[in-house]
C-alpha cells in the first residue's frame, strides 16, 4: 500500500491527512490524532502511517500554539497549555464537519492522542457521543486533578498564578471525564501509560480505571517514563482496527 500524506489547512488549522492513495476520495473511518505538549503534528506521523495502513483516514492537526501555529509560551503556568487543549476541543467538530461535507467518512470516528493530546481525547468524550472509540496515550482523564496538581506545584515553586485561576479555567469542569463517566457509555477506551511517567501521573489513570471496572476501558502499563515507542503505536493501531470497521 502506498500512502498519500497531504499537507493542508482546514480554515486556519494546519493538518496532515494520511490515507491510502487509492482511497483518497472514498468513505472510510476517520481518526483524528493529537500530538503532545510543545511538539507538532509531524511527531505523530509514524502513528498516523500505521493507522492509515489499516484502512483509516487519519488527520493530524497542529494544536494552537504548536507546530505551524507556534507562539511564545506564556510565563503564567499552564496558560498556554490549557489554551491549547481548549482550542483542540473547539476545533474538533470543525475538522469532522469538513470531511463529512466532502463525503469521505463512513460515520465512524476514532480519536486519540499523546500526552496533551490524550487529555484532549478524554475531554472530547464528555461532549461527543458520535466518537466510536478513543485512545489516550500518556494523558489523563482527570483534568480537574491535573489542574490541582499544577496549582500545587506552581505555588510551591513560587510562580505567579492569578487569584481567580480556577474561574479562568472553569471550562475544565465540563470536560473532566472522571466526574462525568456516564458520558463514556459503552464506548471502548484504551489507555497506555508508563508507571514511571514523570509528567502526567500514572496514578491518575490507574485510579480512574479501577474506579469504573464496569466500563469498556483497557489499561496497558509498562515500566516506562513519558515516552512512546513503536510497540505502543502498534497497540494503538490494533485497538482501532478492532473497534472501527473499514468495510
Amino acid at each position: 500500500m502506498k500512502l498519500a500524506i497531504r499537507k493542508r489547512k482546514i480554515g486556519n488549522i494546519p493538518i496532515l491527512e494520511v490515507v491510502d492513495e487509492t482511497m483518497i476520495y472514498e468513505p472510510m473511518p476517520l481518526i483524528i490524532y493529537y500530538h503532545g505538549w510543545q511538539t507538532a503534528k509531524e511527531l505523530v506521523l509514524t502513528q498516523g502511517r500505521k493507522l492509515a495502513q489499516k484502512g483509516f483516514r487519519v488527520v493530524l492537526p497542529d494544536a494552537a500554539n504548536h507546530g505551524e501555529r507556534k507562539t511564545e509560551r506564556s510565563p503564567i503556568p499552564s496558560l498556554t497549555f490549557w489554551n491549547s487543549i481548549q482550542s483542540n476541543l473547539f476545533e474538533f467538530s470543525y475538522i469532522v464537519d469538513f470531511f463529512e461535507n466532502l463525503g469521505v467518512t463512513n460515520g465512524q470516528i476514532g480519536v486519540g492522542g499523546v500526552s496533551m493530546g490524550g487529555m484532549t481525547t478524554c475531554g472530547l468524550l464528555t461532549k461527543h457521543p458520535e466518537i466510536t472509540a478513543a485512545a489516550c496515550i500518556m494523558g489523563s482523564p482527570a483534568m480537574i486533578k491535573y489542574r490541582e496538581r499544577i496549582q500545587y506545584h506552581a505555588s510551591a515553586a513560587g510562580f505567579f498564578l492569578p487569584n481567580d485561576y480556577e474561574a479562568l479555567v472553569s471550562w475544565i469542569d465540563h470536560y473532566d471525564l472522571q466526574s462525568q463517566i456516564e458520558t463514556l457509555a459503552a464506548r471502548p477506551l484504551l489507555f497506555w501509560h508508563g508507571t514511571e511517567d514523570e509528567k502526567i501521573p500514572y496514578e491518575h489513570v490507574k485510579a480512574f480505571v479501577d474506579q469504573f471496572p464496569q466500563k469498556n476501558i483497557e489499561l496497558i502499563s509498562e515500566a516506562q517514563r513519558h515516552l512512546v515507542k513503536g510497540e505502543t503505536m502498534n497497540l494503538v493501531t490494533d485497538f482501532f482496527e478492532k473497534h472501527l470497521s473499514v468495510e
